[in-house]
């Protein structure tokens, strides 16, 4: 089907000998003497693109291009100004009001043609991409509402790769996702105002983490980093309503979460006020050991470092501990693991 073109153009001459130009080009064409009738005819018939001059009796060319701008089912089609004003107040004025093009009289046809087929062209290829952009927000959307399988789901979307001891989020920055690790071990931690860290969760897979700033939609009160090499995935909330939609059991899943750890943390805070040294090294081991519960050998891997800020104490009363515990034979120590030979007594340890 040809394009519709408006031209409104005052001067007979100019009007009839432009209106053949384009007829010969193949587009379909409505002509106006004057701005009020343009924007009539505009109105009515919805062309592609409108070609008008400034200076006209009754309405300008300035007034019909306000006037376009300002109505729905107008403001998107493209406005090339037609005139022998050439100033640059003129040119700055109409491209101001939100002119497209602005050809000078006079002009050749190829000038003209060429001017309304670039428009024509950019109109084409924006309606293109938003068409796009419908459609995968529509995909989007169905694929949302239609999570039967979340192993499913997940093997489809992008998986984020952290290197041992890289970060992953810090404290302030906005949360905008609930993080899943794929694979690895990620921690979360404080910074105090003296620069020691305190560690307030260790993470590993199929285990969710930063979702409390999430739910709260709030920026993070802590940081985090990856204390192994650690794939992880990032979900966006109405991911999680199309996940829950149609994976009931998730929202148990979440309910235990949050009960958990909220015990966890009760716990904790207990150990740090109360228990012994001893004490909050072997229930901390355990924790980690209960985290850590799809390794089947019962061996712990996480430093020194971490494990010493995770309890609250010093690395090296930690590395005293640990040394105690092994003649013990409670556990077993080497460079990158801990391995528990004795949960029973460990948690028995006062």
């Amino acid at each position: 089907m040809n394009k519709k073109v408006l031209l409104i153009e005052d001067d007979k001459i100019v009007r009839e000998n432009t209106a053949e130009i384009l007829t010969l080009a193949n587009y379909s064409v409505k002509t106006a003497e004057n701005g009020k009738e343009g924007v009539l005819l505009a109105k009515k018939h919805i062309p592609d693109i409108i070609i008008c001059d400034i200076l006209m009796p009754e309405l300008d060319g300035y007034g019909v291009l306000q006037i376009i701008s300002q109505t729905p089912e107008l403001e998107h089609i493209p406005f090339i100004f037609l005139s022998a004003k050439t100033h640059y107040e003129d040119l700055r004025k109409g491209m101001e009001l939100g002119a497209d093009d602005y050809i000078t009289k006079p002009f050749e046809e190829s000038e003209l043609l060429r001017a309304i087929e670039s428009r024509l062209k950019r109109v084409e290829a924006f309606d293109q991409k938003t068409t796009v952009i419908e459609t995968t927000s529509q995909t989007t959307h169905i694929s949302l509402e239609n999570i039967k399988n979340l192993e499913k789901y997940l093997a489809q979307k992008k998986v984020y790769k952290f290197k041992k001891e890289e970060t992953i989020y810090c404290t302030g920055t906005q949360s905008n996702h609930l993080f899943l690790i794929k694979k690895g071990t990620v921690i979360t931690y404080k910074i105090n105002e003296q620069g020691k860290e305190f560690v307030t969760g260790i993470f590993n897979s199929q285990q969710y983490f930063g979702y409390t700033s999430y739910i709260k939609n709030l920026p993070h009160f802590e940081n985090a980093k990856a204390i192994t090499n650690t794939e992880l995935y990032k979900i966006t909330k109405d991911e999680i309503t199309g996940i829950i939609n149609n994976n009931n059991h998730i929202v148990y899943d979440f309910i235990d979460l949050l009960a958990n750890n909220i015990i966890e943390y009760k716990e904790q805070l207990i150990l740090l006020a109360y228990a012994s040294v001893r004490k909050k090294t072997a229930r901390t081991l355990l924790n980690l050991l209960k985290k850590q519960q799809h390794k089947t050998d019962s061996e712990i891997i996480i430093s020194r470092k971490n494990l010493a800020n995770s309890i609250g104490i010093a690395k090296e009363t930690l590395i005293r501990t640990l040394h105690d515990f092994k003649n013990e034979k409670l556990i077993e120590v080497n460079t990158k693991n801990i391995k528990i030979l004795d949960k029973n007594k460990l948690f028995k340890i006062q």
